[in-house]
């Protein structure tokens, strides 16, 4: 099994090396099992649709957020049902300081985690980023982590800048300060459209990850390919678009009595031939 797990590790670590792949996420066992039954060479994790599935408001402004154990459990469970390998969403590493980003890698490789995301979004609206320096020592930290376990890894250095109304230039400085601190793949939320993130292809020094579906988008995959990405994500948007049909279904029942809702699902049979081992 360990086996098992190392080569995982190691054919997603190959992933980052060259061409462009998708690499949805999921928030429970069930989602990851229906991602990987499409045929996706591996699956993320998102934080926002695992707190939505806890009944739990994301990581924002205001706290409240999932605690790191339990984050760490769900993608432990994730990580046990699949057979590709899982990265993990671990917001900003659960706590400010770089050894508090230690630990949460060290926890997140003990999981079956074949990567994970730190960014430096605060969640504090007076600084809404982390310091450029300290938010690099966090990345440094887990990366010394990353070295320390001897394990296939891959560690992406998320920048929120774009989504707090920085500049450009200022996410391709953190950016590549990220990489530079030890981070395989920066991470940059907030740009859809062409131009910027041909951008930041041009501009980040090393393998880019852009994330689709905030909004819909325009781009497709072939799209950010030719513009040069390494890697698509598509962060909480499945698990929205699945509460969408939630919400719709429960207004249904509950404003008209009726159950039009149950014309498109799948049935019984297909999701138990679906999740059989």
């Amino acid at each position: 099994m360990e086996t098992q797990r190392r080569e995982r590790a190691a054919r997603f670590v190959e992933l980052h090396r060259e061409g462009c792949f998708l690499l949805p996420n999921a928030w429970d066992a069930g989602s990851a099992r229906v991602l990987e039954s499409a045929g996706f060479p591996a699956v993320a994790t998102t934080s926002a649709g695992i707190a939505f599935s806890l009944g739990r408001a994301d990581h924002d402004y205001g706290g409240g957020r999932v605690d790191r154990a339990t984050m760490v459990d769900r993608i432990g469970e994730i990580a046990a049902e699949v057979r590709v390998p899982v990265s993990a969403d671990l917001e900003d590493g659960f706590g400010e300081a770089p050894g508090t980003v230690a630990e949460t890698i060290a926890m997140t490789l003990a999981a079956g985690a074949a990567g994970g995301n730190i960014e430096d979004f605060t969640g504090d609206r007076s600084r809404p980023l982390y310091a450029p320096e300290l938010a690099a020592e966090r990345i440094r930290a887990a990366r010394e982590a990353v070295d320390a376990a001897g394990e296939p890894f891959v560690l992406v250095g998320r920048t929120d800048v774009l989504l707090t109304g920085g500049s450009l230039d200022e996410a391709v400085r953190r950016a590549n300060a990220y990489l530079a601190a030890g981070a395989d793949c920066a991470f940059v939320p907030g740009a859809a459209d062409a131009g910027t993130i041909g951008t930041l292809v041009r501009e980040i020094d090393g393998p880019l990850n852009v994330v689709m579906g905030l909004t819909g988008g325009a781009l497709s995959l072939a799209d950010l390919r030719g513009l040069g990405v390494r890697r698509v994500t598509v962060g909480g948007s499945i698990a929205r678009a699945m509460y969408a049909r939630l919400l719709a279904a429960a207004r249904e029942l509950a404003e008209r009595g009726t159950f039009s809702y149950a014309d498109n699902q799948i049935s019984q049979t297909d999701l138990n031939a679906l999740f059989h081992r």
